[in-house]
């Protein structure tokens, strides 16, 4: 197809106000502002969501996929959350927050500045009944099939579901846009280490970690320092003999010569050489140990096994797109949006904005570039990114540049920039959580930020947000 047709196509959804027939797909941190903001909008919704519950990744299963614990096969049990028991927030409430649904403690709950995951679910499920969300959402829904459907200058979707109990049947219904907000941590990526068809240990997924026990009196290697890795070698160092972390990139400070943690025995490597069959494992720095168990703390892919676009979008080295502004992929915009895809990020924020400017464009109220436009910016973003040396698995990592994202979200939707405590909240944690990864999340140097953002966060007026 033409670029000028695909632009005729899409030239009433994007320029006409309308009310629009849309389908979110999941209930969790992205789906339910999601929906919000297109109730605001005066569109027709329905949020579709697996689960019996609003929260996504942040409802705690205690099940694991004990079929396949690195999560290799297509035809696994599977278990949507990743959520480990002892998990708390690596951000301070204050700014994890929607911006305007205060995340502030409450009687009888978690009132931690880093609070523990069952206080965020309770969040979200306090934001989903406080805006009637739950009137909108279909429980216990699989979509099965998200299919696009052109005809002339029309694009629609049609889109499958059933009940998550029936295994044959279902219903199909026919929607003028899609927004896709299922996560993104749920389709385990492993390390590629050589040798390890043969090597004889105990391998899983930190998707499928949950609590230290098994690990006590094992020597554990941990494959990736970033979040998970840091957090989860930590705890179960607590019962382990030994915790190796082996990482891709570490600070210029790193002393490999010497434990760390509180109980003394934790090590840190660089990237794992190979693994040997009589269980040892070595690394390409130099040293080796016999492990009884490789933890990969690898992150997730981005998987969306439901979605036919035809061609136009697709996943590549765990970039989706091509996506304008990681959000709408040009030939289909403002027919298909996805939320939350950005990483290393505060997210609930970033979330609030996309949806907004997915709202707005739906109903007209904001106009998109032409798909040319579109695709070009995205191929000089793609063609940024190369002269960088950056891959295209790093394309959804805004981290430092997140709040220049958010700000230009903002200035699209006609919405109030990031506040500059936000900003430096952020900051101080990431700084504060480098220098001291034990104890970051109770002992704080910017008391004074934090009871500024209480301040200001408690004088917001629910009732006039409805």
């Amino acid at each position: 197809m033409k670029w000028s047709e695909m632009e005729s196509e899409n030239e009433t959804l994007r320029k006409s106000p309308s009310s629009c027939k849309v389908a979110v797909i999941g209930a969790g941190a992205a789906g339910l502002v999601a929906a919000r903001e297109l109730i605001r909008e005066g569109h027709d919704v329905i949020l579709f969501e697996q689960t019996e519950s609003v929260g996504g990744v942040w409802v705690y299963d205690p099940e694991i996929e004990d079929d396949d614990l690195l999560g290799i096969r297509k035809a696994r049990k599977r278990v949507h959350s990743s959520m480990y028991a002892s998990l708390r927030t690596n951000l301070p409430r204050e700014i994890m927050g929607y911006t305007d649904f205060p995340f502030l403690p409450k009687e009888g709950r978690d009132g931690r500045r880093f609070p523990g995951h069952a206080e965020v679910a309770a969040y979200l499920e306090d934001f989903a009944e406080f805006y009637g969300i739950l009137n909108y959402v279909q429980f216990c829904t699989v979509v099965e099939y998200v299919g696009v459907c052109k005809k002339g200058n029309k694009i629609s979707w049609n889109v499958r579901t059933r009940r998550r109990d029936e295994t044959e049947g279902g219903k199909e219904e026919v929607f003028d846009a899609v927004v896709v907000c299922n996560g993104h941590y749920s389709e385990p990526k492993l390390a590629e280490v050589p040798g390890i068809s043969k090597w004889p240990g105990v391998q899983l997924h930190s998707h499928n970690y949950r609590e230290p026990g098994s690990f006590t009196d094992k020597i554990v290697v941990v494959i990736g320092n970033a979040a998970s890795g840091e957090d989860i070698s930590r705890e179960i160092a607590r019962v382990a003999k030994e915790v190796h972390i082996s990482g891709r990139t570490w600070s210029s400070n790193v002393d490999f010569s010497e434990p760390i943690g509180d109980h003394g025995n934790i090590w840190r490597h660089t990237m794992i050489e190979c693994t040997c069959e009589d269980g040892t494992v070595k690394f390409k720095s130099g040293g080796s140990v016999s492990a009884d168990i490789i933890m990969h703390c690898t992150g997730y892919f981005y998987y969306f096994p439901f979605l036919d676009t035809q061609g136009e979008v697709g996943v590549d080295d765990n970039c989706v797109g091509p996506l304008y502004q990681h959000v709408f992929p040009p030939s289909l915009a403002p027919s298909i949006g996805f939320v939350g895809l950005p990483w290393k990020v505060v997210p609930f924020q970033l979330c609030e904005l996309q949806s907004r400017w997915i709202a707005m464009a739906l109903s007209g109220k904001i106009s998109l570039p032409s798909p040319q436009e579109m695709m070009n910016l995205v191929q000089d973003f793609y063609a940024k990114l190369e002269a960088s040396g950056k891959t295209k698995r790093l394309a959804h990592n805004l981290a430092t540049s997140q709040y220049e994202y958010d700000n230009w979200l903002s200035d699209q939707t006609g919405s109030a920039p990031v506040e500059t405590w936000r900003i430096k909240i952020y900051e101080a944690t990431s700084r504060n959580k480098r220098h001291n990864p034990e104890t970051y999340r109770d002992v704080w140097p910017d008391e004074d930020l934090h009871y500024q953002a209480f301040a200001l966060l408690e004088q917001i007026d629910l009732s006039a947000r409805l």
